[in-house]
């Protein structure tokens, strides 16, 4: 019998990717690149639809390349998870949200567990990719596929894989993107780090445990978080002080050693930073362990949008004008620029902190003409327009597009409020204040 290492070497192994969100379909994509035959399973029937119909929906995907692995064969979705049974290895892509207690949501994880159940056999590798507290894999999943008297390790093998998407990135995509891999044993280790050596670029980091690979990815978004908690905390002091924080940066940014530079905002965005301190937070209490810092970065954060809502009432009380009633123009729904990705998006927080106060709110954003929020759909302006920006009584930037003529906006615009510092080359600046 051929080995599972075997087929992988030889690319004869049959890969299957659960969850065809923006980390599963890129990762499903670069499968079928490296020449594996691949299958992106789904529950949602309009993406697998689209799959099919080799019709690409994120950003981060080549049109072409999805075009041609469908055309030629090497990739198909499908939502009928029976099919799992082909599949020598089987990667676990899907959302890892919060509950509306600030609690980890594994109810995907484990249900794509449940579905893969019924179909495993041995041999079979299974890796999680979704971004979960220290524990998930050996704690949740293990027992789970032991359940069918298979042994771990020994029939089948299991690993951790954190997913490092970054949506937008012009230089490090989902190939050349280096990969940690824990197995929960050696041998699991190896067998996916062989997966994945077969289809990236990149290195590929081996650790001991899939706790250790679980606890790496909460330690890259909290030095994030806990970073990006300080620099706007020290922003709003700085405003008080009547000082730049943005020139405060770029002073900062001169040292050549011991300073990395984050910047302040309208809060945190995307799925993971906003998202994964709380993971290791709620785990922490497990063991009686209170994450201090931790927990006062998600703090200042977590104020921002209402932060931005406080200025832009005390911007427009400057020009006698109320919030209540006021009509406001916020430029950016997406939480990074250049994407189309609102997920956890600060703007639509600030949105409706200032829709609580009685302000009139529109949205032009250029990646995105409409979101859905609380089950609502609210729908954007479709151009940026001269009459637009003319009857709002304030603009509030909060994404960094960088498709927006901004010049065109200061010139039409009554007032400004730039959270992003996006309009720094612009030299009349009557008009515009920062964060």
């Amino acid at each position: 019998m051929i080995s599972l290492k075997e087929k992988l070497l030889k690319k004869t192994a049959t890969l299957g990717v659960i969850g065809l969100g923006y980390v599963g379909l890129p990762l499903a994509v670069e499968k079928a690149k490296a020449g594996y035959r691949t299958i992106g399973f789904d529950i949602q029937k309009s993406k697998v639809d689209m799959v099919n119909a080799g019709v690409n929906y994120i950003g981060d995907v080549v049109n072409e390349d999805l075009e041609e692995i469908v055309k030629s064969g090497r990739f198909s979705a499908t939502t009928d998870f029976a099919q799992v049974a082909s599949a020598d290895c089987v990667c676990i892509c899907v959302p890892t949200p919060l509950d509306k207690y600030k609690q980890p949501d594994i109810s995907y994880v484990k249900s794509s567990a449940e579905s893969i159940v019924p179909y495993m056999h041995k041999g079979m590798l299974i890796v999680l990719e979704s971004t979960t507290y220290p524990g998930t894999t050996e704690e949740l999943l293990k027992p789970i596929f032991e359940s069918t008297g298979l042994l771990c390790g020994q029939d089948f093998y299991l690993a951790f894989s954190p997913e490092r998407v970054d949506p937008g990135n012009l230089q490090y995509k989902t190939k050349n993107t280096p990969k940690v891999v824990g197995g929960v044993t050696a041998n699991c280790t190896e067998i996916a780090a062989t997966l994945y050596e077969s289809i990236l670029e990149a290195p590929i980091h081996r650790v001991s445990t899939p706790a250790i690979a679980e606890m790496e990815k909460i330690l890259e978004n909290t030095y994030r978080n806990i970073n990006i908690g300080l620099v706007n905390e020290l922003a709003i002091l700085s405003n008080k002080m009547g000082i730049n924080f943005w020139e405060v940066v770029e002073a900062a940014k001169s040292k050549p050693y011991g300073f990395q530079a984050f910047y302040p905002g309208p809060g945190l965005g995307g799925h993971c930073i906003p998202l994964d301190p709380y993971y290791l937070s709620w785990k922490a209490r497990e063991y009686g362990f209170h994450t201090s810092m931790i927990e006062s970065s998600m703090m200042i954060n977590d104020r921002m949008p209402e932060y931005c809502a406080e200025r832009t009432s005390k911007i427009l009380n400057r020009y006698k004008k109320a919030l209540n009633g006021s009509n406001i123009l916020v430029l950016g729904i997406a939480y990074k620029q250049d994407i189309d990705d609102y997920r956890e998006s600060p703007a639509i927080r600030v949105i409706e902190c200032l829709e609580k106060e009685g302000a009139n709110v529109s949205f032009y954003d250029p990646y995105i003409q409409e979101y859905i929020n609380n089950g609502e759909l609210r729908k954007g302006a479709p151009f940026l327009t001269i009459e637009l920006i003319n009857n709002a009584d304030l603009v509030i930037i909060t994404t960094a597009h960088t498709n927006v003529d901004y010049s065109f906006v200061q010139q039409h615009a009554k007032m400004i409020f730039d959270t992003k510092n996006v309009m720094h080359d612009i030299k009349e600046r009557e008009n515009i204040e920062l964060l």
